[in-house]
């Protein structure tokens, strides 16, 4: 069985998700949980994790009722002001939620370098495990050194870190993704998915031999115990089918253990997210 740790629904407008740029034409137009269930109809995907595409807490309620109305949607990574001060209000009333289980803030987009440096952001970090929340990371791979210096503030938190940090896979380039990687995964806290990298090389003209050294760095850094499988539908579908992309996982960890295979494919996702 697999859980599909990482993917995104949204009503697609341009200015909402203006992220979605020209460059993503394929993607711009509306995916819902009907899209999805034909997507993982005939795979083993028994459940999915599904992610916030914008930076308003209505995208968590939407997210939330999604999930209310879809038994396979098992858990959702929703957005809330964390650096605000009222935080705690809003951690109150969806904190009883058995749908929400983890927040996520777009760190990549932040123009600030420091920005997951702040006091008011890490303010609201330290909130995060009273509710049994988990958070995820995303960012490029030159944030690592900065990533590290904020996980290192809260050892007592969950953390998963989105599509490997997003390394340049395109150029062929390791370091210094690779040596910080490795630091990171030090912390015992963090884990780590395994989605986005088809994104991040050639969109028309990735290989996964190209891609397989990027897997194995993560694999020999955070082992089998903290690492996890996610589609990042439907972004993926810029470069590769949702069932394609589960065929490269799958073979990424095919000379592996059965028992580690379904750590990473099924039980991984349970453990950190508390599901």
């Amino acid at each position: 069985m697999i859980i599909d740790a990482h993917h995104h629904f949204w009503n697609y407008d341009p200015v909402e998700y203006a992220w979605i740029g020209d460059h993503r034409k394929k993607i711009q137009r509306s995916f819902l949980p009907d899209n999805l269930k034909n997507e993982i109809e005939g795979t083993d995907v028994v459940g999915v994790i599904s992610v916030q595409a914008r930076q308003a807490v209505t995208e968590t309620d939407w997210l939330l009722k999604l999930a209310k109305e879809n038994d396979f949607i098992l858990g959702v990574i929703g957005w809330l002001p964390l650096a605000d001060l009222g935080l705690r209000h809003f951690l109150e009333f969806y904190g009883s939620s058995n749908k929400l289980c983890a927040l996520r803030h777009v760190i990549e987009d932040e123009p600030d370098p420091e920005f997951m440096l702040r006091k008011n952001f890490n303010e609201g970090i330290t909130l995060l495990k009273h509710y049994r929340l988990a958070f995820d990371i995303l960012i490029y791979d030159y944030q690592l050194p900065n990533t590290i210096l904020f996980v290192d503030k809260h050892p007592e938190q969950i953390f998963i870190l989105d599509h490997i940090a997003k390394p340049k896979i395109k150029r062929n380039e390791m370091s210094p993704w690779k040596e910080n990687i490795r630091e990171l995964a030090k912390r015992e806290n963090v884990y780590c998915k395994i989605s986005g990298m088809t994104t991040e090389a050639n969109l028309y003209n990735w290989n996964i031999d190209q891609l397989l050294p990027y897997f194995e760095v993560v694999y020999d850094a955070f082992g089998p115990d903290r690492i996890m499988f996610g589609s990042d539908w439907p972004v993926c579908l810029t470069a590769v089918s949702y069932k394609e992309w589960i065929k490269v996982v799958k073979e990424f960890i095919s000379k592996i253990s059965i028992h580690e295979q379904i750590k990473i494919l099924y039980k991984n996702s349970i453990t950190a997210y508390n599901l």
